[in-house]
């Protein structure tokens, strides 16, 4: 229970917008909450942004809409926002504040935290080490998540994001141990929030889910709060709870046009594109809550999405996104445009981490060199694809037109799976490797030799033969 202090106070100076002016404080810090108490005995609550002298400001969780100034009184609590925290939340479904919206009570926790987190000492931090899988076989090969890692997709409007993200939300897994998702939506419309409910619906029914839902029309000031709760849900199940967590944020671009439009009616001075200047530290309060601790099971591992305007990866949000995180998966207009999902940009994805969470004890021993094969062969593919626009498919030889088929066959067979199909790893692999094989042996040199022998490749004979008259022309030549 918040320990109300006896003090009420009645001065408001102002109210703009989600935020009360008080004044004749005294004893008030910065980022206590407050109780609001109207007229009419309806409560609201608060937040102080900031304290000058007698002065401080506060916003307003339930907007300032229909208060009265002349009419209000309110009370500080001495402490930041505090949620009970504890299994209690797994298979609950909540708004950005924590307040149930599936029908049942109030959350009860075997103990309260503050939802601004404890910073995690850098010295007994653990390095990440095993996979979180997806079942999305793009991510799990090409740029797998591992354990404790901060994650981000980029996408655009009109991309199947959040699809995406409910994907991930509904298959991931820890390799059998003790596993949980936190998935908090930010400035969803209705039918999204439909959609994320109906998706998740199996996962929450076996508790194995939270689920935070703020709507496009719910306070600005819910926003902000949203991922600060989702992450200390999880922090809680991790570090005490011992289970290895995947948050999941969708939308972080409405997190931070939120962040924009109260730092806009606080009157800060504008930066990058009329941002505050601190959207950078901002930013990485939140992914910095993830990893794993030395001494303490378990582990938080973040994946945010964000929408980049105009596609824009210059943008403030995804770039400054970018400096904090691990990586990037890209999601790509053009293989939308193709009918591919999901639509991943493997060449402009990353996973900084992927070595330290795969291969020989951790995935499968040719997971590592089969995902660089993979992507030195569609690096390639895409500069032969460039050539075949200017010079025509008829001036590429039989090696280039090879991997014109094997681009292809990458988009249709490897990348390319149903929204609600959880692709195993092992079939991921298995995939890769007759993609690959659509080239010739020579071709593939970045895997080992026995690696090759075991799965078959060879030389096609047009191959052979066409490299024999070549070598026969050079000694001609000579």
């Amino acid at each position: 229970m918040t320990a109300w202090g006896e003090v009420e106070y009645t001065a408001v100076r102002a109210l703009r917008g989600p935020l009360a002016v008080v004044e004749g404080v005294s004893g008030v810090g910065w980022d206590e909450f407050v109780r609001i108490t109207m007229e009419s005995g309806e409560q609201r609550h608060g937040l102080v942004l900031e304290v000058d002298r007698d002065l401080a400001t506060v916003q307003v969780l339930e907007d300032t809409t229909g208060m009265d100034p002349t009419g209000i009184r309110v009370a500080f609590a001495g402490a930041p926002l505090s949620i009970p925290v504890g299994p209690g939340w797994l298979g609950r479904v909540c708004n950005g504040r924590g307040k149930p919206i599936d029908g049942g009570p109030p959350v009860f926790g075997e103990a309260d935290a503050a939802v601004s987190g404890n910073p995690i000492n850098p010295v007994r931090r653990e390095p990440p080490s095993e996979p979180v899988l997806t079942g999305v076989g793009a991510i799990d090969a090409l740029t797998t998540l591992v354990r404790g890692q901060k994650l981000p997709v980029f996408s655009m409007a009109g991309l199947p994001h959040l699809e995406l993200a409910a994907q991930i939300a509904a298959q991931a897994t820890a390799g059998g141990e003790a596993f949980s998702v936190v998935f908090a939506g930010m400035g969803l419309t209705h039918p999204d929030a439909t959609f994320v409910r109906d998706a998740l619906e199996e996962r929450a029914a076996a508790r194995e889910l939270v689920l935070l839902l703020n709507t496009a029309d719910d306070p600005v000031i819910e926003r902000i709060l949203t991922p600060r709760v989702a992450l200390t849900v999880a922090e809680h199940l991790a570090f005490t709870g011992g289970r290895h967590v995947l948050v999941v944020l969708s939308d972080m671009t409405s997190y931070a046009e939120a962040l924009r439009e109260v730092s806009a009616a606080r009157g800060e001075i504008p930066a990058r594109r009329a941002y505050p200047g601190y959207l950078y530290s901002d930013l990485a309060s939140l992914y910095e809550r993830c990893g794993k601790i030395r001494g303490r099971p378990g582990s938080v591992t973040v994946l945010p999405v964000l929408t980049m305007p105009a596609g824009d990866i210059t943008h403030p949000v995804p770039d400054l996104t970018g400096y904090i995180t691990e990586g990037q998966i890209v999601l790509s207009r053009e293989a939308h445009a193709r009918d591919v999902y999901p639509p991943v940009d493997a060449l402009s994805s990353l996973s900084r981490l992927m070595r330290k969470g795969a291969g020989p004890g951790r995935t499968r021993p040719d997971h590592l060199d089969v995902a660089a094969q993979l992507l030195a062969a569609l690096a390639r593919a895409r500069k032969i694809r460039e050539l075949a626009d200017l010079v025509g498919q008829s001036g590429l030889s039989r090696t280039d037109s090879r991997y014109l088929d094997f681009d292809e066959a990458f988009l249709r067979h490897f990348v390319n799976q149903r929204s609600d199909e959880l692709r195993p790893l092992d079939e991921t692999l298995e995939c890769a490797w007759r993609v690959l094989l659509t080239l010739p042996r020579s071709q593939l040199s970045m895997l080992p030799a026995e690696l090759l022998d075991t799965h078959g490749a060879m030389e096609s004979p047009d191959e052979a033969s066409a490299d024999a008259s070549a070598e026969d022309g050079e000694g001609v030549a000579q």
